[in-house]
Formats: structure tokens, sequence, C-alpha cells
């Protein structure tokens, strides 16, 4: 495994194709990014749980402990952003991966620079997390409650268990009013990268945020998709 050296960008790529492992680890060490590469999904695991990483790259299915297995046990004392890989087509799997947390992922075949601008962005996505902020509480107009420390939403005191992504998402919701947000919108100001019509990543955390607003009952407000539009947080009487 690769050490990992003081100020660049730290990767973890956990991939047992050695063909794809290779090309990711040369491509992303060209571009200026600090790789550690596992081949398996234990070692990866270790690896996440001993060292500190800015990113997390991960193929779904992997030798022994699977990479839906790897990203739940991080789960539970990691944040690291988790980026997954699985065959095109395999939308079970993928949302699988967003309901376990992961930040987002790549359907297989993809490009080293689609790869790369995906890291890129998720690296914005935390440097934005981590500028300080005037309040730790960020009101909402209702009893939904934003806790911008803990990148949480709260209802009766019962937390939904947001992701970041998700947790932005909801938050440039919310903040907007009445207005309806556009996907393009949504990607540029909250994903930080471009919209591209095959990339259903919005979406599925668009329905991860509903599934966890339900799971609180928290019923006053919805995520609502106006067609053709985008997507609007109102009241569940409205429209």
């Amino acid at each position: 495994m690769t050490p990992i050296a003081a100020g660049y960008p730290r990767i973890l790529s956990i991939e047992d194709d050695l063909v794809l492992g290779a090309y990711v680890h040369e491509h992303l060490g060209r571009s200026g990014f600090q790789v550690t590469w596992c081949q398996n999904g234990q070692e990866g695991l270790d690896a996440a749980r001993r060292q500190t990483f800015d990113v997390v790259l991960m193929d779904i299915l992997l030798p022994g402990l699977d990479g839906l297995s790897v990203l739940t046990q991080l789960r539970q004392s990691h944040s690291t952003p988790v980026v997954l890989m699985s065959a095109l087509g395999a939308e079970a799997d993928r949302i699988s991966g967003f309901r376990l947390g992961a930040d987002d992922y790549l359907p297989k075949p993809f490009s080293m620079v689609e790869l790369r601008v995906r890291i890129e962005a998720i690296l914005r996505r935390v440097a934005l997390d981590r500028r300080p902020t005037p309040a730790v509480i960020t009101p909402a107009v209702d009893s939904l409650r934003f806790d911008e420390e803990l990148f949480d939403v709260f209802y009766a005191e019962q937390a939904a268990g947001l992701t970041r992504s998700e947790y932005r998402l909801l938050e440039t919701l919310n903040r907007n009013g009445d207005e309806v947000l556009s996907k393009a919108f949504l990607y540029q100001h909250v994903l930080q990268r471009g919209y591209a019509a095959h990339d259903r990543s919005l979406d599925m955390h668009i329905s991860q945020i509903r599934r966890k607003l339900k799971a609180i009952d928290y019923t006053e407000r919805e995520v609502r998709t106006v067609w053709g539009k985008g997507y609007i947080l109102s009241a569940t009487d409205e429209m």
C-alpha cells in the first residue's frame, strides 16, 4: 500500500480488478492525489479505520467483504465521503448504497476524467462544510430543526440521519422558500458539479431525504418534484 503524504488529497481506492485498480492509482497519482490502493474489502476497511482519508473510492463487488458491508461498518465510526462504483444498470445496489450513507456513485465503465471531477466535487463540498458558521442552529419556518454542526435535521427531537449531501440539499431547498430549484442549480451549487442527463445521484439523494423525513413522522412539508422545472420544499397541502 502507498504511504500517505501531507498536503495532497488522500484517496483510498478499494478495487479488486487489477487492471482498473492500477489505472485508477496511476491516473489519480498523476493528477495530484495521494492514493492508497487495497484489493479486498477487509483490507480496505482496516485502512479506512486506521488512517485518515479525504475520499474513499470503492467497488461494490469485492471478494470477501463486499462494498456495501464495508460501507455499513465504516459508517458506524467514520463520516469519510464514499464514492461507490457499480456495474451500469445495477440500480438496486446503488439505492442500497445511498441508504447506507454513500455520497456518490459511478456506473462502470467510467472515464478517468469523470472520476476526477466527482472526487474534486466532493472535496469542494467538504471544504464548504468546514467553513466556520456564525450560528450552530439554522432556524426553520416550522418544527423541522436544522443543525448546521451535525449536518442533520430534527423533528420532535428525532434525528433524520441525513448524510452531508442530503443535508445540504434539504437546507438549500428550505432556505429558498417557495422557489422551485432546477436540477442544474442543485448539481452546481450543492453537489458541486455540472448536471448530466444520465446522472441520477441527485434523484437518489432526494429519494433518501423523503424516506428519512417520513421515518421521523415529519409531514408538515415535503420535497416535491415540479415536472420539467426541478424540486421544491413545500407544505403537504399545497400545489
